[in-house]
């Protein structure tokens, strides 16, 4: 069973971090306290998968090409699953070497965010 769907690909990285993150509103008045105002709570998912074929690579690569998309998890918080809009950042890619012509990949990375 796979970790996560991004889109309608399922995988499983080897590395899944989940981040709370308050987006929120600060400011002090006239006497300095601060004022904080929630405004929403979103994730954030960090992952990497190690030792990966070019043909997982390009699945992955390709979940994350468009410039938004679904992911389904586990949400740490409910302990559910939960499927939220996320968009992805930087994409990085270790390459270890060539066995036999055919690229074989260390370690791929990627922070998903969610909209």
């Amino acid at each position: 069973m796979a970790v996560l769907t991004i889109g309608t690909t399922e995988v499983s990285p080897s590395s899944l971090t989940v981040s709370v993150m308050d987006i929120s509103k600060a400011e002090r008045n006239a006497l300095g306290t601060m004022i904080i105002e929630r405004i929403t709570t979103k994730r954030k998912l960090e992952l990497s998968w190690s030792y990966l074929t070019a043909a997982q690579l390009q699945a992955i690569m390709g979940a994350l090409s468009p410039v938004t998309f679904s992911v389904t998890y586990t949400d740490p918080v409910t302990n559910t699953s939960k499927t939220g809009t996320f968009y992805a950042g930087d994409r990085n890619v270790g390459m270890v070497d060539f066995q036999n012509g055919v690229p074989r990949y260390k370690e791929m990375r990627v922070s998903l965010v969610e909209v």
